[in-house]
Formats: C-alpha cells, structure tokens, sequence
C-alpha cells in the first residue's frame, strides 16, 4: 500500500510538473517582457528607452539553422525597407559562443544589432521549442505578436504595419 501511495504521489508531482504553472513556460501574447540592455556582439548595448515610443522586434536564431538563415535574409531586407527609426530591432543568438555567432553574421553581412541570449533573457522569454523565434513587443514591452518557425519574405511584408 506504501508503495502504492508513493508511485501514486510522484505521478501525481510528474504531471503537475508538466502541466501545471511554471516559470520557465513561454511568453504569450499579451505578457510583458521584461527586456533590461544586453551587449551585442560589436560591444555596444542595445535598450529599449524608457520614454519608448516604437515597437520591438527581437529574432532568436542559430548559426546553425537554416530556416533562421533564411529568416536573416528577410530580416535583413525588412530593416532597410521599413522608414529608418520606426522600429526598435534586435536579434538574439542561442550558439554556444559569441564566436560562432560574430563569424555567421560577418560571413553573411548582416547589419541588425545582435545579441548573445543570457540566463536573464532566457528566463524572461522562457522556453522555446524551437528556433527561429520572432517576437514584436508594443512600446510598453507588450508582447503584440509572436511565431515560432520561419517567417517567410511575404509575412515580414505584412509586418511593416508594426513599424512606426
């Protein structure tokens, strides 16, 4: 009976684990995210300004996917059709390294602000199930509109309405 009891309290702590509340879930829409300055790659920092009137678009991505390389590439030509200014944008790696990250965007010229992710960022984002992961967040760091998987040429067309 005690052994019953027990497999029958850590199933019952297993499953609460998966599906009841936690920290670590994903950001959803509507959620703030509590986005503090991160140091890009090139050493300067990226931050959203406290008096911020524009919203955000963060990018996580790997050097290493190729949805996200294509992404990049439209990421790259939406920056520079969208009114210079309108549009805080940032994008954050998940490679192991800040190396592996600088080489991919110098081998691909990219020129948006990249950022490694931290414990702090990862924590406020939570947990992705996969890259790469496009966010825009309003001027309160509202979470307005999220995808995860590759956003397509066509979609980051759609997005210029986000843009201000």
């Amino acid at each position: 009976m005690l052994k019953l009891t027990r497999s029958l309290v850590t199933a019952m702590i297993f499953v609460y684990c998966i599906m009841g509340p936690s920290s670590v879930m994903a950001i959803e829409i509507g959620q703030t995210l509590p986005f503090e300055k991160v140091q890009t790659l090139d050493g300067t920092y990226f931050e959203i300004p406290k008096n911020n009137t524009k919203n955000t678009l963060i990018q996580l991505w790997a050097s290493w996917c190729p949805f996200c390389k294509r992404q990049n590439n439209y990421l790259e030509s939406f920056s520079k059709r969208i009114p210079p200014g309108s549009m805080n944008i940032v994008t954050i790696s998940i490679d192991k390294t800040p190396a592996i990250a600088k080489e991919y965007m110098r081998k691909n010229h990219y020129s948006f602000p990249t950022a490694m992710m931290t414990p702090e960022l990862n924590e406020a984002i939570g947990k992705i199930r996969g890259v790469p992961v496009l966010l825009i967040l309003d001027a309160k760091n509202k979470l307005i509109y999220k995808e995860i998987g590759e956003v397509f040429e066509e979609d980051y067309v759609e997005l210029i309405k986000y843009a201000r």
